[in-house]
């Protein structure tokens, strides 16, 4: 959430960065309820202090006077306190709904239309035949089977098998690979031109179920009709791996010379898809459950925008090892989400469907998600501020297989095996049988 104060002196700061994303909160009301729940603190306060002395006068047994008010003073708190309570209810929950306020270079726009592409790398491939959709080949190949899962689990489920998961774990070992070496790290900076630290990511297998509380901290509870919810145990399944990666710090006071903090993360993560309804019914695109590897970085509030243009460079170097055609997108104030301040995705070509389709995406959150958590650093001065959070996809596997697949696609019906992966599977192409 925002720092109060900063809503307090820029409302109308606040109220068009909600305008813009498309979040409706009343921020007139909140600051009328921000200074109730003052007033009546300062009110419970008073008479607290006011019992307090009364309790510091007894001398023996004491009057019927001073029992009298005593009761009195007991019954107007507990009214007060309850007003209080109200009051501070309100607040929170108006806060909650208050998003963050967008970076200076973020696009205004109400959806995807107004996103901004900044960059397209790499050529598509040229085909003498029509190249087909991922669920064609899959099925044609034995590699995806949406039917038998469609039976056991319901839609939008799959099976995938044989050189398929072949690959998805080759891809494991190439991004924890990667996130691990300090020298290819060190070398992705260079070559982005940025001056980021190469301190590698620690790898992570983070829990796939999250308290509602933890989750609201992290502001990914809202929609819960896009989550899985336990009802019996009161908890929900992870949409990505960053809902448990994010608090892995929470109320803690991290020391600024450990920082930044990465973390790189491996979960199998689940969606509903309700507002899905009719797209992407075919193949493995838009599933319930899929793999996603996920980054977490904690630093400086004065290093998070450096360290997010560093997370996006390693997205692109990773899918251009991969030799997959792409672009990067800037996205606008009405396509992201309520907790960041910037949002970039890759976006890679997939010739069976003849469009750009999300495969990364990566989320500065300056110290909203920080705030609730609790999380701050220990500066060098001795002061404490709130830690700065970044989180990104290394890689979504569905999609990045999809894209392999689809790219990769010869005349005869196989797939080729990206260079990149071909030491770490026993072919170099997937045949038909």
């Amino acid at each position: 959430m925002l720092d109060i104060n900063f809503i307090r002196e820029n409302p109308e700061v606040v109220k068009r960065a909600a305008e813009d994303k498309n979040v409706k909160v009343d921020v007139d009301e909140l600051l009328e309820v921000d200074i109730e729940r003052r007033e009546l603190q300062a009110q419970v306060d008073d008479l607290s202090r006011q019992r307090n002395e009364l309790a510091g006068q007894a001398r023996g047994k004491p009057s019927e006077e001073r029992i009298n008010e005593g009761k009195r003073l007991k019954e107007e708190l507990g009214d007060w306190e309850e007003k209080l309570q109200a009051a501070k209810s309100r607040f929170e929950t108006l806060m909650k709904i208050v998003p963050n306020i967008p970076s200076d270079d973020t696009p205004v726009g109400k959806d995807e239309a107004g996103n901004k592409i900044l960059r397209t790398v790499g050529d598509k491939p040229e085909f003498s035949f029509t190249p087909k959709a991922h669920w064609e080949l899959g099925e044609a190949l034995g590699l995806i089977d949406s039917e038998t899962a469609g039976a056991v689990s319901g839609s939008r489920f799959a099976y995938l098998k044989g050189e398929l998961v072949w690959l998805q774990l080759a891809l494991m070992k190439l991004a924890f690979g990667v996130l691990g070496s300090e020298e290819k790290l060190k070398q992705i900076a260079s070559e982005a031109g940025l001056k980021v630290t190469s301190k590698p990511f620690m790898p992570v297998l983070p829990p796939v179920m999250i308290k509602p509380e933890i989750l609201d901290k992290m502001g990914r509870l809202e929609p819960k009709e896009d989550r899985y919810h336990a009802e019996r145990d009161n908890l929900y399944l992870v949409g990505s791996a960053e809902h448990t990666l994010g608090p892995m710090h929470m109320g803690e006071n991290l020391n600024e010379k450990d920082l930044p903090l990465r973390y790189i993360g491996f979960s199998t993560a689940f969606r509903r898809e309700a507002g899905s309804h009719g797209q992407d019914v075919r193949g493995i695109l838009r599933m319930h459950q899929f793999d996603k590897i996920e980054i977490e970085s904690f630093g400086r509030p004065e290093d998070a925008k450096v360290e997010q243009d560093f997370i996006v460079a390693i997205q692109e170097y990773l899918t251009r090892a991969l030799k997959l055609p792409y672009q990067v997108v800037l996205k606008c104030t009405g396509d992201m989400g309520t907790p960041n301040a910037r949002a970039i995705d890759i976006e890679t070509w997939m010739p069976g469907q003849d469009k750009y389709r999300e495969t990364h995406t990566s989320d500065l959150m300056t110290d909203y998600q920080a705030r609730r958590l609790g999380t701050k650093i220990k500066m060098g001065t001795g002061e404490s501020q709130f830690a700065h959070m970044n989180d990104a996809t290394v890689f979504a596997m569905g999609r990045t297989l999809i894209a392999i697949m689809e790219n990769y696609q010869q005349a005869d019906g196989s797939i080729d095996v990206p260079e990149a992966l071909r030491g770490e599977v026993p072919f170099k192409r997937i045949e038909p049988a």
